[in-house]
């Protein structure tokens, strides 16, 4: 018998109508369908991809052991997460291996800051692993400014706001254009980092991109101390044009 494909499918920023034409198909024809989630959650990736799955689809539901209650620098946190990972892997290589193909859903696109790059490392040598590339959060973010990003030779900067706040600061500093991203509870800190490279005033905030809760301001419209999640910081570059 020869082994199905772990398929690791972007679905794009949110809105469904931004999934491209393979992953939709893929979704209506693969019958066994992963995708990650907090505990008691339904998770964003299957949010978007309601309505689309086949009829006797077989899901299962990944669910994260730990997000926020501890550091990321805490050695437990690395340790569960790869506990995580690993038997979640076993679960779909075993599935592979039987003949079945798999569709793993993933927001945004798999390899930008996403959960499916673990899985990917951990299958890719065991058996076929596929990626479908999707339109990244930070598109459908600047996007929604009505701006370009860039211009002609501008370098664009993306960066976590988990870093500290003098790399944030020398790094935003240095940029012409920048996408923050991971902000929540590290919106103080980059709004100080902001500050120390005196760019806030050009900085602009939009959450929940290309989703029906979208909202665009400039961060001093902004009084919130955290953010969701899903909010994303753009600086525009102002390069060379005709």
């Amino acid at each position: 018998m020869s082994a199905g494909t772990i398929w690791g499918v972007g679905l794009g920023p949110g809105d469904p109508d931004l999934m491209s034409l393979r992953a939709d198909r893929l979704l209506r024809e693969t019958r066994h369908v992963a995708y990650f989630r907090k505990s008691g959650r339904t998770g964003h990736a299957r949010r978007i991809a309601e309505g689309r799955l086949c009829a006797d689809a077989v899901e299962y539901p990944m669910d994260y052991p730990v997000t926020t209650e501890i550091p990321v620098t805490d050695p437990a946190y690395t340790a569960q997460l790869a506990g995580f990972y690993a038997q979640a892997s076993d679960h779909l290589a075993g599935l592979a291996q039987s003949g079945a193909d798999v569709v793993v859903l993933c927001e945004g696109d798999p390899f930008f800051y996403g959960s499916f790059m673990h899985l990917h490392s951990r299958l890719k040598d065991r058996v076929p692993v596929q990626v479908v590339p999707a339109i990244t959060g930070m598109s459908a973010a600047w996007t929604a400014t009505d701006q370009p990003i860039t211009w002609g030779d501008d370098v664009l900067t993306v960066l976590p706001a988990t870093l500290p706040e003098d790399e944030l600061a020398r790094r935003i500093a240095d940029s012409d254009a920048v996408v923050v991203m991971k902000i929540g509870s590290n919106m103080p800190k980059l709004r100080a980092a902001l500050a120390w490279a005196g760019r806030a005033q050009e900085t602009w905030l939009v959450q929940y991109a290309s989703q029906s809760g979208q909202q665009v301001m400039r961060l001093s419209e902004a009084d919130e101390a955290q953010m969701p999640y899903f909010t994303i910081a753009l600086i525009h570059g102002q390069g060379r044009r005709p």
